[in-house]
């Protein structure tokens, strides 16, 4: 019985013929083996738990990265964003400035809207309250790009309506054109204005007579220009008034250049503004040379210095 409850184990080396032989209780190898196993057991249980703590540690690492991450993208888009906010509320000042530029051109050219108006006020929709460009990264935005949206909509609308108002503008101004190119509006030679328009008295008579015209001294021979684009309708002598040459500019407006030395133009003669057309001379009734300047509205002389912009 006794032998029974105990284990033998021989051992045997290569090296040496002797056979060595172990005895061990039953019960000590059974605990042995069970302390083994559950030691074994221990170890696995808390290496697979160190395991998962350091997997989880590791997740946990690379998730606060991406947060990181993305926490820094959110950042750039919301600045961008206030970016895109800070150029609409350039894009409002612009629009603004647009419509106050036709406005600008309209009054010079005395060109009417014919009822329409235009520019941020002119549809009655885009808000004239600044967008909130310093909004703190950290708070959401979504209010702000609804604001954004609404008024980039808004702005759309106004400049496809500007752009139909600058088209009615051009399509005017270049009806008008003709007109503008027509009115008489320079100096028609340099010098000095001897004598006005109106009632002066009469070098030849010295009683109070009525002057048509402008008179301006030069040099005998000094260039003088067209006023204006027309068409010579009178290029010969007069009495009184010497060489002359009349020019006819459309929508009743004409000018008038006497006391010419040398006539450059000949009837029928389209000129343009500020071609030249004769010279400076002392023909016909005259003091001195000078060149005898009318301009004519609907045949009747009105004062030439209103018609003078240089």
């Amino acid at each position: 019985m006794q032998m029974k409850s105990r284990i033998k184990i021989w051992f045997h080396s290569s090296n040496s013929s002797r056979i060595r032989e172990i005895s061990l209780r039953k019960s000590f190898l059974l605990c042995s083996m069970l302390l083994f196993l559950s030691c074994a057991g221990t170890v696995s249980y808390f290496g697979h738990d160190y395991y998962l703590l350091k997997q989880t540690d590791f997740d946990n690492a690379a998730l606060r990265e991406t947060i990181t991450v993305q926490k820094t993208e959110l950042e750039d888009q919301r600045r961008q964003i206030q970016m895109f906010a800070g150029e609409i509320q350039g894009l409002k000042e612009q629009v603004t400035k647009l419509g106050k530029l036709e406005n600008q051109v309209r009054l010079i050219a005395d060109i009417d809207k014919s009822g329409r108006s235009s520019g941020l006020l002119g549809i009655g929709g885009v808000s004239a309250t600044d967008i909130d460009q310093e909004l703190p990264l950290d708070t959401h935005h979504n209010a702000l790009i609804r604001e954004m949206h609404h008024q980039v909509k808004q702005i759309k609308s106004v400049a496809d309506k500007e752009k139909l108002d600058f088209n009615d503008l051009i399509d005017k101004l270049t009806k008008k054109k003709n007109m503008l190119a027509s009115s008489p509006s320079i100096k028609p030679v340099p010098g000095v204005v001897t004598s006005p328009f109106g009632y002066r008295k009469s070098p030849f008579t010295g009683r109070r007579t009525f002057h048509s015209g402008l008179d301006i001294s030069n040099r005998m021979g000094t260039k003088i220009v067209s006023t204006a684009t027309g068409k010579v309708v009178f290029a010969g002598r007069k009495t009184g008034y010497g060489n002359v040459v009349i020019i006819d500019h459309g929508y009743g407006k004409s000018t008038k250049y006497a006391h010419l030395r040398d006539i450059l133009v000949h009837k029928s003669q389209q000129v343009k503004r500020g071609e030249a057309i004769a010279t400076l001379g002392n023909t016909g009734r005259t003091t001195g040379p000078h060149l005898h300047y009318e301009v004519l509205v609907n045949g009747a002389p009105v004062n030439p210095s209103k018609y003078i912009l240089n």
